[in-house]
């Protein structure tokens, strides 16, 4: 058969032959010719620049790349369809914007002897700049008032231009100066702590603060305990052994750690079998205060006391007077304390008299309305601005314990009088503070219900706590 084709035609089939052999070989499938363009893709829309390749070819592979989709090929490969979603090409991502460069900062500790000159001065910048920056808006003259042991902070840019200036006051307050168009900005910031309720109960053996410090409280906390209670209970002479507290208070938490106590929420005191509550309230006006459960104020019109001290002479109208040696009324209470113990404004009032007045020496009368009047004698010094027709208010300082005028050692002399008649300000009735008012009552009730339930309920679980150890230590007796 072979030899009926003239041989010029055999060797024409064979060089046909030959040719598409070497292209079935070196021709890529669909598949690889499909990744490979994905990959040029990919690449040409990073660069966003035209490829060297000429345009047509270009054309003519994305249009191969076209008809080999990727379902064509599963197809072919006996494989299922992938679904439409996956043959959508993904759009191309924006560009993110350029990171701002990283501040470089130059922190520095305020000592004693410290200037804003000289602290500019060591990190670099001179007192022109530090002019700018203070003459800036909002808060920034803030900065002229340094304090030893706050902490100044320059952040500089990568080409050296102060950029901001932190001045971190304390934990919760810093002042934040920054660069702005026109010059300097400052902002004072104050970062909010987190409270968290705790609870105190203890057992009084000598004094309150004994007590409150067994009982892991601060003596801030223990001072407040005692100045909420303050105008109903003498701490010198009306404690009692066996006298019992608990009380409801804030811890302050800063980053989970905790950095101060905050209020006192709610707290009962048993005093010589007397029990009373008291529960922090803030009105509708934003005025806070402690009450009773029945809305009555704990802060009376005066200080029961207006100085913590011992009684070192009672009030007595036949006692004999120590330096005339005769039988002089005593008609008020002596309050045996060191030079220079404030003294206490015992109520609102104004200062009737301010200065000597003979055998009293250095004295202070207040004038409260109602025909109540008090009288703070032999004192070293008057307090800050207290003079005549000066208004005061319960608790200012108005004076400090000495030995002025006639007397043998340094104390307070303090007397209360009603109608011009003296009388004894440990035992008389002080008027009540205003109480919640009826228009009041009903929030009232509503904000301090969770007050009293957290007292009782931590409350409760300290007396089970007591009772349990009381019955292992009687256990443990027999």
């Amino acid at each position: 058969m072979i030899k009926t084709f003239p041989k010029i035609h055999l060797i024409a089939v064979a060089g046909i032959s030959l040719v598409v052999g070497s292209a079935l070989v070196l021709s890529p499938s669909a598949d690889v010719e499909a990744k490979r363009m994905t990959i040029d893709l990919d690449l040409h829309q990073e660069s966003g620049k035209a490829t060297d390749a000429p345009e047509q070819p270009v054309a003519d592979v994305d249009k191969a790349a076209a008809d080999a989709t990727p379902d064509s090929v599963a197809h072919e490969n006996g494989e299922a369809p992938s679904g439409p979603e996956q043959t959508t090409a993904a759009a191309p991502e924006q560009p993110a914007p350029p990171a701002e460069p990283a501040l470089a900062w130059t922190e520095v500790e305020i000592e004693s002897g410290d200037t804003l000159s000289t602290l500019f001065n060591e990190a670099g910048f001179n007192d022109g700049l530090m002019l700018s920056v203070i003459h800036g808006e909002g808060d920034a003259e803030k900065l002229q008032h340094l304090y030893v042991g706050e902490t100044l902070a320059f952040g500089t840019s990568p080409d050296g231009e102060l950029e901001e200036v932190r001045l971190e006051r304390n934990r919760l307050e810093s002042l934040v100066i920054e660069r702005t168009g026109d010059g300097y900005a400052g902002e004072t910031v104050m970062r909010e702590p987190e409270p968290r309720v705790a609870f105190a109960s203890g057992e009084i053996e000598g004094s309150l603060y004994l007590a409150g410090r067994e009982a892991g409280l601060d003596d801030r906390i223990t001072m407040e305990l005692a100045g909420i209670y303050g105008w109903d209970i003498d701490f010198v002479y009306d404690v009692r052994k066996g006298d019992t507290f608990e009380v409801v208070y804030e811890e302050l938490y800063l980053d989970d750690e905790k950095i101060d106590n905050g209020k006192i929420i709610a707290a009962r005191f048993v005093n010589r079998g007397r029990e009373v509550i008291a529960l922090h309230y803030t009105d509708s006006n934003g005025d806070s205060d402690y009450y009773t459960p029945d809305g009555d104020s704990m802060r009376k019109a005066f200080l029961r006391t207006p100085i913590n001290a011992r009684v070192s002479s009672p009030f007595n109208l036949q006692r004999r007077h120590p330096v005339l040696d005769v039988v002089r009324p005593h008609e008020g209470t002596d309050y045996a304390a060191p030079t220079g113990t404030p003294i206490k404004a015992a109520g609102d009032g104004r200062v009737s008299f301010a200065g000597w007045k003979g055998g009293y020496g250095r004295t202070v009368v207040l004038s409260h309305g109602d025909n109540i009047s008090t009288l703070y004698a032999h004192m070293s010094k008057l307090g800050k601005g207290i003079s005549n027709g000066t208004r005061v208010e319960q608790g200012q300082t108005i004076g400090y314990v000495g030995a002025s005028g006639m007397v043998t050692g340094a104390h307070l002399h303090y007397e209360f009088r009603v109608n011009g008649v003296a009388r004894n300000s440990r035992t008389i009735d002080l008027p009540e503070a205003n109480p919640v008012p009826e228009s009041e009552m009903a929030r009232f009730k509503s904000a301090t219900q969770q007050q009293i339930a957290q007292l009782n309920t931590l409350g409760k679980g300290f007396h089970q706590i007591a009772m349990a150890e009381e019955a292992v230590a009687d256990e443990e007796q027999q």
